[in-house]
């Protein structure tokens, strides 16, 4: 094959990849998210907790994947597996990409949930899970800068009391965004979408 043929075959391969690249603009700058979009994005306050592993765990060292936060506890009667349930769900439906995403589970009742309870807990959904809790003067910290209502409620019964707490998904971009939030009972395919495609923006 002569010079002048390769440079053809070359041209052609630039312009096919320029001409992706313009669908894909196209396509990105008319999706709309299904979340509540935080627009425009605030940077994710960054925070150190310890995960189920007995590691440190830093927001601030996730930086190149999208991220989904829930806050709940163990001992969470409905809320709480059925939302872990969904992310599990979710990394399914994300399949290669999804070693782009990030799903975190941060403990709002510290007391009970300790790094091995919050291990067995999120190995029932997905052992990749990060599950992380903290001291509570940490976690009120965290819960603060998320905007996350927890409040301890005694129940007669083996548990002792039950946790109210915020029930939202809060999604965070490569760049370390705030981009969303999604309240309990959101279709799980609108989230879906909306974090596929910040994968794809990324």
């Amino acid at each position: 094959m002569n010079k002048s043929k390769l440079g053809i075959i070359g041209l052609g391969v630039v312009i096919g990849l320029l001409l992706v690249y313009i669908v894909w603009q196209l396509t990105s700058q008319n999706y709309t998210y299904q979340g509540s979009l935080i627009d425009p994005p605030v940077e994710a306050k960054d925070f150190e907790l310890t995960d189920q592993d007995g590691d440190i765990f830093r927001l601030s060292d996730q930086r190149g994947k999208v991220i989904l936060i829930f806050f709940g506890y163990t001992h969470c009667p409905d809320v709480c597996p059925v939302t872990l349930s969904e992310f599990k769900q979710i990394k399914s439906q994300l399949r290669e990409d999804a070693e782009k995403v990030e799903f975190i589970f941060i403990t709002v009742d510290p007391e009970r949930d300790t790094v091995d309870t919050l291990g067995d807990y999120v190995s029932i959904f997905d052992p990749d899970f990060i599950a992380l809790t903290g001291e509570r003067d940490e976690l009120i910290e965290v819960w603060s800068d998320y905007g996350v209502y927890q409040a301890r409620q005694e129940v007669t019964g083996a548990g002792g009391y039950l946790v109210d707490h915020t029930a939202r998904v809060y999604a965070v971009d490569m760049d370390g965004n705030w981009r969303l939030t999604y309240p309990f009972g959101m279709e799980r395919e609108k989230i879906y979408q909306d974090i596929r495609h910040l994968v794809q923006e990324g």
